[in-house]
């Protein structure tokens, strides 16, 4: 009896023992994290332990058993639904929660389809040391007399944590130098001081951005505008204005990659009607999307405002009371009828809140359609029938609008109706990917309806029409069902190639009858609002804007990636390598060292106009 009176203290670090050994096992099997040496392995596992042993040594303040088992138990449930959650968002968006994410509980109710296909039946097990706690502080509190630990030995407890911190904290910044400020790379994070302690930082970080504005003023401004006005790109003479006064439709096509278009799945063609669309538009096929944990809103906030989403959380719920300086509003200045449309709930990436902001006149959500179960599908409404009410509604806005349009059907879990199927299944281990063939064609076919009815409501002559995708569909979870389909491994560089999207102007009158053109620029959704509102003859000379116009000579190849990493016409950044585009092979990494202060620049100069609310001290003259 005394030596398990002696031995409280091995209660806490029994605990602690256990999520360790479980944190690192799903660091493991769970996430997909870069080790490129043994010291980055041995980081990544002692990186939970420090934490670990201080939020559950606490238990050793408690002076009734029943109080620290109590804590121990709810403290390791608590932790391991933390690492779960961590799990299943990782399932589906290669990525780590953050605090932002946590709190746009207005999603939730949407994502339970999504949701529901990356929980699995074998999940428990990741509370499988929580039952194992709960037999053992019985077994404890049944067999052993309790008794508080002394200070001593609480004060050595600590001592050995911190110590462990410590440790920690300096083999991770001996192998990655200036750790913390690389807030962008949450992979780099987690990698190098844990999970919770991840965690810890990234409500640091929160209390930071709210701490910016109030502490923000204009001066601010003045190296951003330097830094923006020495990126700007001059219009084409040729292409300024070669649209203007045109209706502009903007259309965002959901989850849609690039390497379905000119391609073939099983011997039947995946995109038809996209394909044809290359010859009769201005494509191009080294455009990347650049969005973050906001995904589609993301890709919204690149195109309206030419400024890069933030590193944690979406723009649209975190900073939807920021003054901006969009599309819309440049567009509305002109005379135009300014609108969103998509046929879902309104609140939604707190859409009907951000809109205000943006700017648009109207917003055309899922009350303004008639939408029944019979043309609904997955996350809403089916295509085909959303593009067809649109125009009808389109058909009666005053002329000239702009108009974003907001697809849906080819979203995660990628599910249709057995009429709406126009090709197979393909056949791999992933149903997401095998799905999603399906779903993109469909896409393909709403689309080919789409101009058709835009031409029969006589709308079509007198606009333009520009179709982008908004970030991935295919994650890096489904890398090797990826490399079945492509016949080549998903390397980090093909990984990086993968985040091309398509992006079609569609001029009639210019473009049409065979008379596009692909362009190979490197270029991203950064790009989208200099090179529209060129187009439509205004000039953004004046505008802070972080991307440069597609059609300007001066434009250069180069684009960054949310999480720091890069592309430019020779070299692609990412997981902190540096690879050659001509042979796909790791390079001497001072081949890419010229850009990383510039992607460091623009994505810290961007959050610092986000996190200040810069541009309610902006005014721009044009």
């Amino acid at each position: 009896m005394s030596k398990l009176k002696k031995a409280n203290i091995l209660l806490p670090v029994i605990a602690a023992f256990l999520l360790w050994i479980k944190t690192y096992i799903v660091y493991k099997t769970s996430f997909s994290i870069t080790i490129e040496n043994f010291m980055q392995e041995i980081i990544l596992f002692i990186n939970p332990i420090s934490f670990l042993l201080f939020v559950f040594g606490l238990s050793l303040f408690f002076k009734t058993e029943k109080g620290k088992a109590r804590y121990i138990i709810l403290t390791s449930l608590i932790l391991s639904f933390i690492l779960y959650a961590n799990v299943a968002f990782y399932r589906f968006f290669t990525d780590f929660l953050t605090l932002p994410v946590l709190f746009q509980t207005n999603n939730f109710a949407d994502l339970g389809d999504s949701a529901a296909t990356e929980i699995h039946w074998y999940d428990f097990l990741y509370f499988l040391d929580v039952v194992i706690l709960y037999f053992l502080t019985r077994y404890y509190r049944k067999h052993a007399e309790f008794a508080p630990v002394k200070k001593s030995s609480r004060r050595a407890y600590f001592l050995i944590s911190a110590a462990v911190l410590f440790l920690n904290i300096g083999l991770a910044e001996a192998e990655r130098p200036q750790l913390l400020t690389r807030t962008f790379d949450r992979e780099m994070l987690v990698k190098n001081l844990g999970t919770y302690n991840y965690h810890l930082y990234d409500i640091f970080l929160q209390s930071k951005s709210s701490a910016q504005r109030a502490m923000a003023d204009g001066s601010q401004l003045v190296d951003i505008e330097n830094h923006v006005n020495a990126k700007y790109a001059k219009p084409d003479p040729e292409m300024f204005g070669i649209a203007e006064d045109r209706n502009l439709i903007v259309v965002t096509l959901e989850s849609l990659q690039n390497f379905v278009i000119n391609n073939e799945m099983n011997g039947e063609t995946i995109t038809p009607f996209l394909n044809e669309l290359v010859d009769d538009s201005y494509y191009f096929d080294q455009f990347y999307h650049q969005t973050g944990q906001g995904k589609t809103s993301d890709s919204e906030f690149l195109l309206e405002n030419s400024l890069y989403p933030l590193g944690r959380g979406a723009v649209f719920f975190t900073h939807s009371g920021n003054k901006l300086n969009s599309l819309a509003e440049k567009l509305g200045d002109k005379g135009y009828y300014t609108s969103t449309m998509h046929a879902n709930n309104k609140s939604f990436w707190n859409r009907d809140i951000m809109y205000e902001a943006i700017g648009y006149d109207y917003y055309y959500s899922a009350q303004d359609y008639d939408i029944t179960p019979e043309i609904s599908v997955g996350w809403g409404m089916k295509d085909i029938p959303f593009f067809e009410q649109s125009v009808d509604l389109m058909s009666t806005m005053e002329q000239p609008f702009y108009t974003k349009m907001i697809t849906l059907t080819n979203h995660h879990p990628f599910k249709l109706d057995e009429e709406d199927k126009f090709i197979d299944e393909f056949d791999s281990k992933s149903g997401t990917l095998n799905r999603y063939f399906q779903t993109v064609r469909y896409m393909d076919e709403a689309l080919r309806q789409f101009f058709q009815e835009l031409k029969d409501e006589g709308l079509y002559d007198n606009s333009i029409i520009v179709m982008y995708g908004d970030h991935y569909g295919i994650s890096e979870n489904h890398n090797e069902a990826m490399g079945q389909y492509l016949d080549k491994e998903v390397t980090p560089y093909e990984s990086a190639q993968l985040q091309r999207v398509p992006m079609y102007i569609h001029i009639p009158g210019v473009t049409d009858q065979g008379k596009g053109k692909t362009i190979s620029k490197v270029s991203g959704q950064i790009d989208l609002k200099p090179t529209l509102l060129h187009l439509m003859g205004i000039n953004s000379k004046n505008d802070i804007a972080f991307g440069e116009d597609l059609f300007s000579p001066d434009h250069q190849d180069f684009i960054v990636f949310r999480d720091g990493s890069f592309i430019t016409s020779e070299y692609v950044y990412t997981r902190n390598t540096c690879y050659s585009k001509e042979t796909e092979e790791p390079v001497e990494e001072t081949f890419c060292e010229p850009y990383k202060e510039k992607a460091s620049k623009d994505l810290g100069y961007s959050d610092s106009i986000i996190n200040g609310d810069l541009l309610r001290f902006y005014d721009d003259d044009y």
